[in-house]
């Protein structure tokens, strides 16, 4: 059975997301069709508002309706603390702690030679001028993978001669888990941020 062209165009179209297969692209097609016109139109209106609205912020990258951002606009955020991370998500997660009071730069992604992602790629030069301009730490919070790893340590050499304390998130074994499934970089780095208690 041979697919009407539009639905065709929305299954190639769906298949370009993240994360989305042909079947996966094919079974939202045929949901979107059978859903009603107005869910169908709330949808097209969601994206069009959000490509319409949301930007990223001149100072830190992050997301926003208003630039700057809230957190770059706000003065109860301590300007002089700057916490690194890689895509507007992480500030989410940062945030759900409520214990960071500091501001954010998001890098954009994260340094990956076999993607062809290099330095000039990443939002680096500015994440400079913010520290050169007056910061008194940088938190690393990149990711806790190879490529992550890779631009925190990256970032650290660029930052030190700046004379700005640089400090990385702690990791290591994750609250409610068992030691028996913790792998062997997982259970260095736990030793590794070991603190006083």
């Amino acid at each position: 059975m041979s697919l009407p062209d539009p639905l065709l165009r929305l299954i190639e179209e769906l298949q370009r997301l993240p994360g989305i297969g042909p079947k996966g692209a094919q079974r939202l097609a045929f949901f979107i069709l059978k859903t009603p016109r107005e869910q169908a139109d709330r949808l097209v209106d969601a994206v069009r508002e959000v490509k319409e609205r949301v930007t990223y912020c001149s100072i830190c990258n992050n997301i926003t309706e208003a630039d700057p951002c809230a957190f770059c606009r706000s003065d109860d955020r301590d300007h002089e603390v700057i916490c690194v991370v890689e895509e507007p998500q992480n500030v989410t997660a940062v945030e759900k702690t409520r214990e960071f009071k500091g501001v954010y730069h998001v890098l954009m992604g994260a340094l990956s030679p076999l993607q062809g992602i290099g330095p000039d790629d990443l939002k680096i030069k500015s994440l400079l001028q913010r520290v050169a301009a007056g910061s008194r730490e940088v938190i690393l919070a990149t990711n806790p993978n190879v490529e992550g790893e890779a631009t925190a340590i990256y970032l650290a050499r660029l930052l030190k001669p700046l004379g700005v304390k640089v400090t990385r998130i702690a990791m290591g074994v994750p609250v409610g888990s068992d030691l028996d499934y913790a792998d062997e970089v997982t259970m260095h780095k736990a030793l590794e941020g070991r603190r006083e208690v």
